[in-house]
């Protein structure tokens, strides 16, 4: 996946809040992003690359700072949590 397409799924999916003890942790941001990948009909890569583009970004997995928002917000917590349908 394109650099630029990691942008457009951290644009289009999450919002920074530094502040929040709620921050998006390893296996829900990737999560996050599969779900973002769906939608999108893109292919998702695999968790290795996906975080070696993030350290680029300097998003970390134990403190991202980020939290979901969006359609693959919405996607990602319906999928992981089915008994809310």
């Amino acid at each position: 996946m394109a650099n630029s397409q990691y942008e457009k799924f951290l644009q289009e999916s999450t919002t920074a809040d530094p502040a929040s003890d709620r921050a998006l942790g390893r296996s829900r941001l990737y999560g996050l992003y599969t779900s973002w990948c769906f939608l999108n009909q893109a292919a998702p890569q695999p968790e290795v690359a996906f975080w070696a583009a993030m350290k680029k970004k300097q998003i970390h997995p134990k403190g991202s700072g980020l939290r979901m928002k969006g359609p693959a917000a919405a996607d990602y917590i319906l999928a992981s949590y089915p008994g809310l349908v």
